[in-house]
């Protein structure tokens, strides 16, 4: 399989790099930067799955390529849903982790039901068609943070079935529980088979 060149529409270094490690050597992932894009593509959808066709479809409409955009949700059961689309944006417009985090562990300051799940969706323009998929990794949040590693609220996230948050597992692991890893793979397996068609 010749090499193919996908546009993964994030200027988000650490997601394009654990994008990419999932990826066969066959698939080469650009981002916004590499095709000179550096107009800010605004989340206004109410949905998940609204934003990752918002940014994919900006990119293939404005540059002509095949592309895939995701939109990630920490979805909190005892805040019916929430923060999910906002989770970026949680404690303000400065997407700053910290906050965010301190925010929720604010917010759920004493309450015993800590389930939530992370929720990806993914959008992928490919050849004229639309495609979507969807990862959802289960868990709860922590009372506090744990974990160096990864980033957003990963240091407060427990996947159901480990004792350690999703800032303590290698990126290894985390690529094979994680939303965005559940959700990755069924665009790789898609995209594999409708290339060797």
């Amino acid at each position: 399989m010749t090499q193919k060149t996908l546009v993964f529409a994030t200027n988000n270094i650490n997601k394009l790099k654990e994008v990419q490690q999932m990826l066969p050597s066959s698939f080469k992932l650009l981002s916004l930067e590499d095709i000179n894009c550096f107009n800010e593509i605004k989340e206004t959808s109410t949905t998940l799955e609204g934003n990752a066709k918002l940014k994919a479809n900006y990119i293939t409409n404005k540059f002509g390529v095949n592309c895939f955009a995701d939109d990630t949700g920490l979805e909190v059961d005892f805040l019916n849903g929430k923060p999910g689309v906002f989770s970026a944006r949680y404690a303000d417009e400065t997407n700053n982790s910290e906050k965010n985090m301190q925010k929720l562990l604010a917010n759920l300051k004493g309450i015993t039901n800590r389930n939530a799940q992370f929720r990806t969706s993914i959008c992928l323009n490919l050849e004229g068609n639309q495609y979507l998929f969807e990862g959802i990794c289960k868990g709860e949040i922590l009372t506090q943070k744990q974990g160096e590693k990864g980033f957003g609220y990963d240091p407060i996230f427990k996947p159901n079935g480990y004792n350690k948050s999703f800032a303590e597992i290698t990126a290894e692991e985390k690529n094979t529980i994680s939303h965005r890893g559940l959700a990755i793979k069924k665009l790789v397996d898609f995209l594999t088979e409708y290339y060797l068609k």
